[in-house]
């Protein structure tokens, strides 16, 4: 009897023993290396004076992202200043057949409403007509005038007034 005991004693033991086995730890792998970046190709910046591109919609340095013909009082002539810009975009739509804009005409508060209505008209036909001689399709333009209907600035004084005689050159299709 004394060898059964001896056994099983000898049985604990051991269980005891691999049960509280500890595990060696395995050796941490090599961290992986780093792969080089991608390289991304980004296209050249557009040149801002490529009239033709229509990044430059979004580029503060083209006449392309100038959109607001500005006029003198009770005078639908365009600028000096402002006829590099028409040009700009005479050259984008003469370049893009699909190009279709709208050319909102504006005025200031003084004057009756079919007044301000045919002073936004005309500035908008003056604006087409310099389009138009550019090399723009007459199919591409669209004039349309709103007169005193939406002012830019509600204040009644000329820096206000000045800023409502426009305008305004919308691509509705680019």
């Amino acid at each position: 009897m004394k060898t059964v005991w001896r056994l099983t004693l000898a049985m604990i033991i051991a269980l005891a023993l691999t049960a509280c086995q500890t595990t060696p730890e395995a050796a941490p792998e090599p961290a992986p290396e780093p792969e080089p970046a991608p390289v991304v190709e980004t296209a050249p910046a557009a040149d801002p004076h490529d009239f033709t591109d229509s990044r430059n919609f979004d580029n503060p340095e083209s006449l392309l992202s100038k959109r607001v013909i500005y006029f003198d009082f009770d005078k639908s002539t365009v600028r000096p200043e402002f006829r590099a810009i028409v040009s700009a975009h005479a050259a984008y739509a003469a370049a893009h057949s699909s190009a279709r804009v709208t050319l909102e005409g504006h005025a200031d508060e003084r004057g009756t409403r079919e007044y301000t209505l045919g002073l936004g008209e005309r500035r908008g036909n003056a604006v087409m007509g310099l389009m138009s001689a550019q090399g723009a399709r007459g199919s591409q333009l669209v004039v349309v005038s709103y007169g005193e209907e939406r002012p830019t600035c509600r204040v009644s004084d000329e820096d206000c007034w000045s800023q409502n005689r426009r305008v305004e050159i919308v691509y509705t299709a680019r």
